[in-house]
């Protein structure tokens, strides 16, 4: 009975494995990153909430009828601040931008990273650009 030749098999099995196995180890990493900036936009917006909070809310205010605070819709904390509170942010060179923004009857505090981008090209670009965000009623 004649043997088969099985010279080349390995390459082949390498190959079988190295794709999937890299293709998910590189999707983890991603969305580890993905989920670590949420995470770090959700605090740097908390942190903008505090701020505006402290900053903008005086005792006079809070008896008065509600009404939008006039010098509250700007950045409300500083770069240093910001790097205390959300580290992460900025790596890679990368600054997030916080803005706070009046409607009638809350603030809205949100955390963006613009420049952020996906890895994997599977992805899209739905997850590119991510934001948080916090409400404060007033």
């Amino acid at each position: 009975m004649r043997r088969l030749d099985n010279r080349g098999i390995a390459p082949f099995e390498f190959i079988m494995v190295f794709v999937p196995l890299f293709t998910l180890m590189f999707a983890i990493i991603d969305l580890g990153r993905y989920a670590i900036t949420m995470q770090s936009l959700r605090t740097l917006a908390a942190a903008g909430a505090r701020a505006v909070m402290i900053g903008c809310y005086s005792p006079a205010m809070l008896q008065s009828p509600p009404q939008s605070p006039a010098g509250c819709t700007g950045d409300p904390l500083s770069t240093t601040a910001k790097q205390t509170a959300a580290p992460f942010l900025y790596f890679g060179h990368l600054t997030p931008t916080l803005t706070v923004g009046a409607s009638s009857n809350n603030l809205t505090v949100t955390a963006s990273q613009a420049s952020f981008k996906m890895l994997m090209p599977i992805w899209g670009t739905a997850l590119n650009a991510p934001s948080a965000s916090t409400t404060i009623p007033f």
